[in-house]
């Protein structure tokens, strides 16, 4: 089983930001040196193009993409166990079924398809079918199956040949009613008796057993040889070896085929275990990405599973937070935005400052642990809080936000301004990209009561570029509100150097929460100019839900 299932994943918000990205990636190093916490960065969004400017920019791979932390089936301790080929004898099968403690045993082909199944049921079901003397024709049973359930040694003939005629006759009767019973084909189980060997021999039997580990004379040897009949000794008696016969055949005669009830590595335990509840047996197959036979999985492993662990940081919002953080266990939360929605089950460590951005928290955390900031870190958090910020501009930047930007540009070894405007350069092209890349670059949900709106945003160093962006998105925004379930819906088009945003909207009370937050009235292109107001987060954010409170 992968150990790398149980990573702790650090993650930030849908839609991720540079912060969300570059606190994630820093916050996931500190923790690896610091604890015992295996952790990774991951990201619950596509990157904008801002982040990923920064990243390339500082040599750093993007994480990997994670939208749901639901625990999936790679993330319980599953039963790592092989699959058996599909000539296993029943008894064999019945042995790994006692010695592994297991009911369910799984068929595979020599690359490790999955073929079928068998159940301890399947087995007792053949056990109890004893009088179907011809089983080991039809499911065309090897020799080397009978010797090893019988614990037999082969004397004449080839232990790879299989069987294709004939019934099962147990020869303890007299030569002269033998002759009346066995017929061309018969698999024979017989006695250290002379007289019954030859008859069986002479009725051209196909096998003949000898019990009792009694030897077989040199004359019926070469008289067997000269006939092609095959001959094999078995050190239990004739009582033995008659009950043992049944369970010389082969699995793949009574094995499941159709209608296997199997999961792959990626398959949701909530559906796991909405199937295991209909289903009487306990163990079921589990294939990997390429479709091939991988483990059993259980009942017991199901409820002994480990929920994933997590990490949030820059958001604590339900609506903004990875499909599935409420069945994973969070262990810790870092922020600097309101506190929202989100509830944990238990007590986690919930670290959150009003400051500009969660980046000057993570350095200030690096300080407290005594751990040094390498340049590429340096660079990751320096442009998380230039770009929350706005360089300085947005009334959430605290003098702590300045102070770190500027240690943090000495140790990346840039400087900040001529940073800061190839940065926000790269966010704000438009070329090439749709509205919806545009609109989802940094877009958040937010709840006031029953009332569920959307609010995204994006900065621009020119006027000519922002008002780009206005014309690509008016018309899309309708679409958006759908697409995510929101009753209104804002862009905040930020001019950075201008220190205004402009605001385009859409939905049921839209624009009589602008008018009601702003105290404004909407242009003549029915967008809504916002001297002043750069930040979502202190100063758009709650002048609405002010709003949306007295609705």
């Amino acid at each position: 089983m992968p150990k790398t299932a149980h990573k702790v994943v650090v993650i930030g918000h849908r839609n991720p930001d540079t912060d969300s990205i570059c606190s994630a990636i820093a916050y996931a190093e500190l923790k690896n040196k610091t604890s015992s916490l295996v952790c990774e960065a991951r990201r619950a969004g596509r990157m904008n193009q801002e982040t990923e400017f920064v990243l390339k920019r500082f040599g750093v791979a993007p994480p990997r993409m994670c939208t749901d932390v639901n625990p999936k089936i790679r993330d319980v301790d599953y039963r790592e166990m092989p699959g058996i080929p599909g000539s296993t004898s029943l008894r064999k099968a019945w042995e790994i079924m006692r010695d592994q403690q297991i009911d369910t045993l799984p068929i595979t082909s020599a690359d490790n398809e999955l073929e079928g199944i068998i159940t301890v049921k399947d087995i007792a079901t053949a056990n109890m079918d004893v009088f179907d003397t011809g089983v080991l024709a039809t499911s065309r049973t090897t020799y080397k199956n009978i010797l090893e359930t019988l614990g037999g040694t082969m004397v004449v003939g080839n232990e790879n040949a299989v069987c294709t005629t004939g019934h099962i006759k147990i020869g303890t009767a007299t030569p002269e009613m033998l002759e009346n019973n066995v017929e061309k084909g018969d698999i024979v189980i017989l006695t250290n008796r002379y007289e019954s060997q030859l008859c069986a021999i002479e009725k051209e039997a196909s096998l003949i057993i000898i019990c009792n580990g009694a030897k077989v004379g040199r004359t019926i040897q070469r008289i067997a040889e000269e006939t092609g009949v095959a001959i094999m000794t078995a050190p239990c008696d004739t009582y033995a070896a008659g009950k043992l016969m049944s369970q010389c055949a082969p699995i793949s005669y009574y094995m499941t085929r159709d209608d296997i009830m199997k999961f792959t590595l990626v398959t949701p335990v909530a559906d796991v275990t909405r199937v295991m509840a209909k289903v009487r047996h306990r163990y079921f197959p589990i294939l990997d990405e390429d479709g091939k036979y991988c483990g059993m999985v259980s009942r017991r492993n199901i409820i002994a599973l480990r929920k994933r662990r997590i990490i949030l940081v820059d958001h604590n919002e339900a609506t903004q937070a990875v499909e599935g953080f409420d069945q994973a266990e969070i262990l810790e939360i870092i922020d600097h935005h309101r506190i929202g929605s989100l509830e944990t089950s238990g007590p986690v460590y919930f670290r959150n400052q009003p400051v500009g951005c969660t980046a000057t928290i993570v350095t200030q955390m690096y300080d407290e642990n005594g751990v040094e900031i390498r340049p590429q870190i340096a660079g990751l958090l320096l442009a998380a809080i230039l770009s929350d910020t706005l360089v300085f501009r947005s009334p959430t930047c605290t003098p702590v936000d300045v102070s770190t930007a500027h240690r943090l540009a000495k140790i990346a070894g840039v400087e900040i301004d001529a940073f800061a405007s190839e940065m926000f350069e790269a966010g704000e092209k438009l070329d090439g990209k749709t509205p919806e890349e545009v609109f989802l670059q940094d877009f958040k949900v937010f709840m006031c009561g029953d009332v569920r709106f959307g609010v995204a945003q994006g900065s621009y160093m020119t006027r000519k570029n922002l008002k780009a962006a206005q014309k690509l998105l008016t018309p899309y925004l309708p679409e958006a509100c759908g697409k995510q379930n929101v009753e209104d819906l804002y862009m905040l088009l930020t001019d950075v150097p201008k220190e205004e945003s402009v605001v385009i909207c859409t939905g049921r009370h839209a624009d009589e929460m602008l008018r009601s937050g702003f105290e404004k009235e909407p242009e003549e292109d029915g967008s809504w100019t916002l001297p002043g107001v750069v930040s979502r987060k202190k100063q758009f954010i709650p002048a609405l839900m002010s709003a949306y409170q007295e609705l």
